[in-house]
Formats: structure tokens, sequence, C-alpha cells
């Protein structure tokens, strides 16, 4: 099994736990907005972070966001590098008290051009705001326009 095909793998055991999280948790009230037109403020290119930068920079949404438009913070425990559509966008799964996608677990989308580099891994924290969208398997999810990252020690 290919790297990408095992992460994706991964990702879709963990989705209908994160569905059954969000079902008992009532998430049903609040409804993301459609995906119809992409958000309107303009991408915040991510930071280069230091190798061992610890200190965690909070996202925000701009001034200008849509409505719908959402923050959230945590430690990374899942990273798609490469998704199957190929757009270059990566996923990342944050434990969250946010809890944007279900109680306690934040899914954060990050467009090709704003990947930090390198890539968060998992333990590192993040911190991301954005539109919320329905993401390929019908969750929540962070569209990010703003990421800022805090490597993990050591």
């Amino acid at each position: 099994m290919a790297p990408s095909s095992a992460l994706h793998a991964r990702i879709s055991s963990l989705l209908p736990l994160l569905m059954l999280f969000s079902a008992m948790a009532g998430c049903a009230d609040e409804e993301p907005a459609p995906r119809a037109e992409p958000p309107k403020a303009k991408p915040q290119k991510a930071e280069e972070p230091e190798a061992r930068n610890t200190e965690l920079r909070t996202a925000r949404c701009p001034a200008d966001a849509a409505p719908g438009c959402r923050s959230a913070s945590g430690r990374v425990t899942l990273v798609e590098a490469v998704d199957a559509d190929g757009d270059g966008d990566a996923h990342l799964v944050l434990l969250s008290p946010d809890g944007v996608t279900a109680p306690g677990v934040t899914v954060v989308d990050v467009r090709r051009e704003l990947r930090p580099r390198p890539l968060p891994r998992v333990g590192d924290r993040v911190s991301a705001a954005g539109p919320v969208f329905k993401g390929s398997y019908g969750q929540r999810q962070i569209e990010a326009v703003q990421v800022h990252v805090a490597r993990a020690g050591g």
C-alpha cells in the first residue's frame, strides 16, 4: 500500500468516528456555509517557522471575512500531505477545544499556496482561521486563509 493510500485509509477510518461524535454532540443545529463561492478574504502566506519555534501565534478571521469564519488551535494528530484529488492542498486533524468538526476535533484544509514549509508534524501545534465548509466526507472543516505553526520541542 502506497504511503498516500495508507494515509487516506487512516483518515477514512477516523471519519465515521468523527461523525459519530458530531451526532452525539448535537452539532446539527449549526449548518456550515454552502460552498458556492470561494472566501472573499485574501489568503495570507504562512510564515516560515523556525526549527524550534514553540510559541503559537493565534490565527484570526480577517475583518472582511465572510460569515461563518472560524478559528481553531490545537495539537496535530494527523497530517494528509497529499490528498486524493491531487490539487496540492494539505489536511490537518487537530485535537482542539474549538471542536469545529466534532467535539474536541477540528479538520483544517490548507490550500497549496498557504501550506507551511515544512508541513506540521504530529505533535506540532497549529492555529488556523477561515470559513467553514463541508469536506469531501461531509465533515465540517476550516478552509484556511491564515495558518500559524509552533513546532514541538526536540
